[in-house]
């Protein structure tokens, strides 16, 4: 028998699953790591637990506790669900422009949500300057802070990154995958490298997001354009993806990763959210980069629940150009 210990013991763990089609079209094994299958439904989950556990073996988050978090959704889900599980308080700001599926299920945890208007890093409006000041005036509070505490990070050198290269055998040529707060691709890629130098990191990126010419010139500068993805891209360089070793970034417009998202759910049975669209684009791109026979893995990050009435609404598509 294998049991896990509540909500937290079944995090991470999950399959890896080849992605048949896409594999046969570029000769390669493209591999999707299967986070949506967390408890909480997303690659999320896993910061959410590395960012939590750090506090309390600090001592900075006490019993009956609060924690406060900015997030676009997933991390305050696996927040919610975790401070349920752990007896403690938990407050999100959320910008008033993401998905009203995850603002509900926010509030539906438990969750007190307070949704801002979108703003720039820069601004004091922005929602995580304003969860930072809201854990700064509270007593016995912890602001989870996941674009810059390096716990995400981590927390996914010390699981994701290390269940690819078991779950593969090490026969891993490249990973490739989105970044919001940097933790996934820098917790992974340090894994990976530190294990076999040959292995490649590589960063999708959604247009208007800074990173793309960030790797390519050392600078952040943002891309024309913009996108439909939550919770990806980035307009600055965070503490956890700082000082990671990325071998190349692709931009990858809407017009590409939309119909990835129907071409996984129609070809390869998976529903999935936008920013697993762009994580498979780049897996293709990285493929054909490096020719047949490599084995390139990527994030499948969540489902796409959560995301309903605007990615697979064909009338808010058509709107966007995007149908």
């Amino acid at each position: 028998m294998s049991i896990c210990d509540g909500f937290v013991g079944a995090i991470g763990q999950t399959p890896l699953i080849r992605l048949p089609r896409l594999s046969e079209e570029t000769g390669c094994e493209i591999l999707g790591k299967a986070e949506f299958m967390n408890p909480g439904g997303s690659v999320k989950d896993r910061a959410a637990l590395a960012i939590v556990q750090a506090a309390e073996r600090s001592g900075a988050l006490r019993p009956g506790g609060t924690v406060v978090e900015g997030t676009a959704g997933n991390t305050g889900i696996g927040l919610a669900h975790i401070c349920n599980a752990r007896g403690y308080r938990c407050v999100i700001v959320i910008p008033e422009t993401q998905s009203a599926e995850k603002i509900d299920l926010l509030r539906t945890l438990g969750a007190e949500v307070h949704t801002v208007p979108a703003a720039p890093y820069r601004d004091p409006g922005n929602y995580q300057r304003v969860a930072a000041r809201m854990a700064d005036g509270m007593e016995n509070a912890i602001w989870a802070g996941q674009f810059d505490n390096t716990a995400n990070r981590r927390g996914h050198y010390a699981t994701t990154g290390a269940e690819i290269w078991q779950q593969t055998g090490g026969r891993v040529d490249a990973f490739i995958a989105a970044t919001g707060t940097g933790g996934t691709l820098a917790g992974v890629s340090r894994a990976l490298k530190e294990r076999s130098g040959a292995v490649r990191a590589y960063l999708a990126d959604p247009p208007g997001s800074a990173l793309y010419h960030y790797v390519h010139r050392g600078e952040p500068a943002a891309t024309a354009g913009n996108s439909i993805t939550e919770g990806i891209g980035s307009s600055r360089v965070t503490a956890n993806l700082q000082d990671t070793d990325i071998d190349d970034a692709f931009c990858i417009p809407d017009t590409e990763s939309v119909p990835m998202v129907y071409r996984l759910l129609r070809e390869e049975g998976l529903f999935l959210g936008s920013s697993s669209g762009v994580n498979v684009c780049g897996a293709l791109r990285a493929a054909r980069a490096l020719g047949p026979g490599h084995t390139v893995v990527t994030v499948l990050c969540d489902g796409g629940g959560r995301y309903y009435a605007r990615l697979f609404n064909p009338e808010w598509l058509a709107e966007r150009g995007l149908a």
